[in-house]
């Protein structure tokens, strides 16, 4: 099944404008006419179709990669909110992971929070490729739906007797 990975980066919301997704994996020129480029792909783990974070590398045309590092879901709090709705616990196949299979119409990774992802992923990028954040979108928020609270009342409320 498909990972929807072209969701996935879009929802990180990386300022690249140069940048494309061929199959599962996010491919960036963050600096314009500069021969490095960053690679981002989905990390599996020991259980087969499970994927538990992303590998950021950057790569150079002639040399290969030059570096890389593995952004786990669990540090970066991705799945933390689902995870604690779900009582899912530590040490366990789902915990902090997502897989191919999933409710018809969600994502695989339905539940994610991206916003540690993305600044694990800025702050790295930010020493391979200087300035290539200068123009970033606007953060996003770690809410995916803003949600108003309902205001209490300014008077107490009076017990009804019968």
């Amino acid at each position: 099944m498909s990972l929807q990975a072209p969701e996935f980066f879009a929802e990180l919301c990386l300022p690249f404008h140069d940048h494309t997704v061929v199959g599962n994996t996010y491919f960036a020129a963050p600096v314009p006419d500069a021969p490095l480029r960053l690679r981002i792909e989905f990390t599996g783990t020991i259980h087969a179709d499970t994927y538990g974070g992303l590998r950021v590398a950057v790569v150079h045309p002639d040399r290969g990669e030059i570096d890389a590092v593995a952004l786990s879901f669990v540090d970066h709090g991705t799945f933390h909110r689902r995870d604690e709705a779900t009582n899912t616990r530590p040490n366990t196949k789902q915990y902090g992971t997502f897989d191919t299979y999933h409710r018809p119409g969600r994502p695989p990774w339905d539940g994610a929070v991206t916003t540690g992802l993305r600044d694990a992923i800025e702050q790295y990028t930010t020493v391979w490729f200087p300035g290539a954040w200068a123009a970033s979108a606007p953060r996003r928020t770690a809410s995916r739906t803003p949600r108003s609270t309902p205001v209490p009342p300014t008077t107490p409320a009076r017990a009804r007797t019968r």
